[in-house]
């Protein structure tokens, strides 16, 4: 490996929602427009792509101005939020909703039997171009069990995340009761964006933190750690008692 490939690009993007700037990102600078309908999709600013009147970039530099719904603002700023230190984000702040605000659904399904999940994460990690050439960024991807259906790769976590599920709302592909694989550990921030996405697990060859336990339960969604060796730990939530 070269020494001056080994390196990940990180460069700051900013969004503006109704003329408010809301957020910058240190994020890899591909899949950018996914990244902004990722982040405004796991916000809560919109549930699918009618909600987003308009998306657009600007030429000088990295961002972009979104339009969306005035009730999705409302609704979001109506929310118990909290400006947190995030684990994994460094000295990057970001807004982290309250975990009794996740979505209370049922469970929308199991992983597929751990030979297949190995398989896809395989297939994950065979489409780690940038990984491969530095050895240094993170990767998701979105499955219905039998193949990959987007992938991102990114400096952050989240950030991949935000790519996959922005790239499925752009293309009007549904989400719920997907899996969800990451590379790296799932955090609170990442469990609530799955959560609200709705979709049946998230997988990692890493562990959950806590917090993204409670999110999970909280969700009806099953997180598993240590996908990819021999005995997966499968956290799936406690039945809720009716009535």
């Amino acid at each position: 490996m070269l020494a001056d490939s080994a390196a990940v690009e990180e460069w700051p993007v900013w969004l503006e929602v109704n003329g408010e700037p809301v957020v910058t990102w240190m994020c890899t600078p591909e899949l950018l427009e996914e990244r902004a309908g990722g982040w405004l999709h796991g916000e809560g600013y919109i549930e699918s792509m009618d909600d987003l009147v308009r998306l657009r970039p600007c030429a000088p530099d990295l961002g972009f101005w979104a339009d969306v719904k005035p009730e999705r603002v409302a609704l979001v700023k109506g929310e118990n939020r909290k400006r947190v230190l995030a684990s994994g984000c460094g000295a990057v702040t970001t807004l982290l909703a309250d975990p009794h605000a996740a979505p209370p659904v049922p469970t929308r399904g199991e992983p597929p039997p751990p030979d297949a999940l190995r398989a896809r994460f395989k297939e994950l990690f065979a489409r780690g171009l940038r990984y491969n050439e530095t050895g240094g960024i993170h990767a998701a991807a979105l499955t219905d069990g039998e193949g990959l259906l987007f992938h991102a790769e990114d400096i952050g976590r989240h950030n991949a995340v935000d790519k996959v599920i922005g790239a499925a709302v752009i293309a009007r592909t549904p989400i719920a009761g997907r899996g969800l694989l990451v590379t790296g550990r799932i955090s609170a921030e990442l469990a609530f964006k799955a959560a609200r996405a709705g979709v049946a697990y998230v997988a990692t060859p890493s562990v959950p933190s806590t917090l993204a336990l409670t999110i999970a339960q909280r969700s009806g969604m099953i997180l598993v750690g240590r996908a990819v060796s021999g005995t997966p730990h499968v956290h799936r939530p406690t039945p809720r008692p009716e009535g």
